[in-house]
Order: structure tokens, then sequence, then C-alpha cells
């Protein structure tokens, strides 16, 4: 079985793609849990016990979401063909996939809890974003390949991500610090993250540090907004350790940015080093990962508090250098 190795942020970015016609989203402000649509254990039946009846069944309840399917797993778009189910069929056979699937219906039996976070949270970003619609909501299993499939009115969570970090295929994979992403609390985060990416696209230089950076920081910024319960260190995917080098290293890291000229220099290949979560060695043995996304939330929340703007005007407003500015950032 091929798997994929990608950042969050390129999968959802990847993954994200409007889908006219499947306008099943909200505008209404949520008032409780939002129901997560359970694609991944009706699907698992079809696996089991594979009928004309129920194909058609799965075709009808999911519409919407099996095009998104099959174009993250086939990179196609032929839903309509008879041999999509085949297709699906064998994929999802796979032994080690299937033995996959079995331990995420099982991690995912009951999702009581993540469906009233999900309301809490999304009313919370409701709040901030007055027109924002709330997606429909779906759970599905990719073979590890992305975590989340968003698309206009909809997303959908690959529950096989979020087995834990202690999970025995993921270390064949996937790197500590990737890991400790891939629990069950990142799962309405990511969810959130995924929608506010889709609605907020990045609209900058991806090439340029500062502004890539301002943009993933307005994210984790306004997410952190949506669900406090989770720690500072936790958002980012940080030992407590880790997180303490970034305390007390801020100083250095931006004279560094500065010194080395990285900061306004469109360089995709340095850009791109502060957004791996793999350790960052090219700063210093102890440095974590994602030093560019840390930095960017330490310059929005600054920025946040010198200028008191409202969330929906952060998120609109695309001149990078004027947020630092105003932001008055000055480790």
């Amino acid at each position: 079985m091929k798997l994929l190795r990608t950042s969050l942020f390129a999968l959802l970015l990847a993954a994200s793609a409007a889908q006219p016609g499947c306008d099943t989203g909200s505008r209404e402000a949520t008032d409780g849990a939002i129901p997560v649509r359970r694609f991944d254990r009706d699907f698992y039946r079809l696996l089991r016990m594979d009928t004309p009846e129920w194909q058609q069944q799965i075709a009808a309840d999911y519409a919407p979401l099996l095009p998104l399917i099959e174009k993250s797993l086939f990179r196609t778009d032929s839903t309509q063909t008879p041999a999509f189910f085949e297709r699906l069929l064998n994929y999802y056979a796979e032994p080690t996939l299937e033995q996959l699937y079995r331990d995420a219906l099982e991690e995912y039996e009951n999702v009581e809890s993540i469906e009233k976070e999900l309301g809490n949270a999304f009313r919370r970003l409701q709040n901030y974003f007055p027109g924002m619609r709330i997606p429909a909501v779906y759970m599905h299993v990719s073979g590890l390949r992305q975590n989340v499939i968003v698309a206009d009115s909809l997303l959908s969570l690959s529950i096989d991500k979020y087995l834990g970090a202690d999970y025995p295929l993921y270390r064949d994979f996937f790197h500590a610090g990737q890991r400790r992403r891939m629990e069950r609390d990142y799962v309405v985060p990511d969810c959130l993250t995924a929608w506010l990416l889709s609605e907020y696209p990045f609209r900058g230089d991806s090439r340029v540090l500062l502004e890539r950076m301002i943009y993933e920081g307005k994210i984790k910024y306004i997410l952190h907004q949506a669900c406090p319960q989770l720690i500072p260190e936790r958002w980012m995917g940080y030992t407590p350790e880790e997180y303490q080098w970034c305390r007390r290293n801020e100083k250095t890291l931006w004279r560094l940015m500065i010194e080395r000229k990285h900061l306004y220099t469109p360089d995709a290949a340095t850009t791109g080093r502060y957004f791996s979560p793999a350790p960052s060695t090219f700063i210093a043995d102890e440095a974590p990962g994602n030093l560019g996304v840390w930095m960017g939330w330490q310059i929005v929340a600054k920025y946040m508090d010198k200028t008191h703007t409202s969330p929906e005007n952060l998120m609109n407003d695309g001149d990078y250098r004027e947020i630092l500015r105003k932001s008055k950032y000055k480790p």
C-alpha cells in the first residue's frame, strides 16, 4: 500500500476544491452539536457485504462526497461509471488498509463529544464571521492520504489520521513531531483549520516568508479563539520543552530571519523550511518544526492587541507588511 507523507498545511490546501451544486451548508448559527455523517461506517458495511442495493444507497446518501473521495484517492472524477465502486472496494480491501479501517472505526465508534465540540467551535467562529456558512461534516478513511477534504459546503475528516501518536503503523510513515498531531484532540481544530483556509484562501506570495508567516499566524490566532481549550503548545504540536525553546529564543529567531534576509526575499526553498514539521536544525539543533507558523502567530497576536481590529478585518487584510508595522513586533 502506498501511503503519502505531507504537511497538514499542504494537505488542506491541496484538498480544498469548490464543488458547485453541493450546497448543503447552512448560514444559520449552530445551537448545539453538529451531526457527523458517517460515510466511513456505511462504506465499511459495503466493503463487508457488497450488494447492488447497498451501492445504490451509498450513492444516494453520499452523492456530494463521492466525487471528492474519488478525486482524492484516484485523481479522477468518474463516479458515474460502473467501475467506480469496484475501484473503491479494491482499494479498501488491501489487508493493511482494511486493518487500519477497522481500527479507525473502533476508535471513533462514538463521536458525540466531537459533534458537540464542532457545534461550540463553529458557533464561536460565526460570532466573528456572521456570514460564514456551517459545512456538512462527514468522516471517511483515506489510507493516511489526507487529513481533511474540503469543498464548497462540506468537509470530511479522514479519521485514520487521528488514532493516537503511538499507533503502530504511524511509526513507519511519520516522525515524532507529526505523530503528536495525530490525536483525537486535533480532530475539531483541523476541521476548523480546513474550513477557514477554504473560506479565506492565501492570496499572497507563498515564496515570501513574511507573507506566508502572517497568513498562517492569522489562522492560528482565530482558531485559538474558537477552540480555547487547546493550550498553545498543543496547538503547535510541540512538547512543553519545544514551546519553551521558542519562547526563550524568540528574539534570536527574529534577528536571524532579518540578518539572513529570509523575511522578504522570494525564495520558496528557504521559506518552506520554516513550515516543515521536521525539526528546524537549520536554525538550531533543538529548534522544533513549523517555526514560521509559531512566529506568525506571535506577530498577529501583537497586531490584534495593538489595533483591536475585528477578526473579519484581520482575515480580509492582505497587506502583510502593514500588519507587521502596526503590530510593533519587537521581541
